[in-house]
């Protein structure tokens, strides 16, 4: 049975983040977003995502304030899409889900490791730096290819820059 789309007469904080996060393409789109992807061809490519279905939750994240839209070329007018606070916010539960799921269901352990830039610690998977004791925002963080990353799959740009260190939120393709 699906959720109702009417939360009025509920208090449930965890469905209302559902209804816009709990498709798995948004939390794609998300992630790759925290990875430095803004281009909506690199999405596309990336993701193998059909047009409409992208466009779609493009829409819906800039709606709900998690990315914004900005221009970055002129004519023809393109746009780039950045996550805002509201997005960034979403990193530990990203992280979180990351985890865990390297840890219980990817035989090879995880694909990407987030290293903490100021000591070099992997964090755990509450986004605190073990060596630090503090969290570790991702403006703080590197993905650096884990032990599941010499198995690549896929030969997009955003796969191929993917397998060196990158700064977290930092455009990951050139410019």
């Amino acid at each position: 049975m699906a959720l109702g789309k009417d939360y009025e007469a509920q208090d449930c904080a965890l469905a209302r983040a559902l209804e816009l996060l709990g498709e798995r393409w948004t939390l794609l789109i998300v992630r790759d977003a925290f990875y430095g992807v803004r281009r909506y061809g690199d999405f596309l490519a990336h993701l193998d995502i059909p047009r409409a279905v992208l466009a779609t939750r493009l829409q819906a994240l800039v709606d709900a304030g998690v990315l914004t839209r900005r221009p970055y070329q002129e004519s023809p007018r393109r746009h780039e899409y950045v996550l805002t606070e509201r997005g960034r916010d979403l990193w530990p539960a990203l992280n979180a889900l990351g985890h865990w799921g390297g840890e219980h269901l990817s035989p090879f352990g995880p694909s990407r490791l987030y290293t903490h830039l100021t000591c070099g610690t992997r964090v755990d998977r509450t986004g605190t730096c073990p060596a630090c004791g503090r969290f570790a925002p991702p403006e703080e963080l590197e993905v650096r290819p884990g032990p599941a990353a010499d198995r690549p799959h896929r030969d997009d740009a955003v796969s191929r820059a993917l397998r060196r260190p990158h700064r977290l939120l930092e455009p990951l393709l050139a410019e």
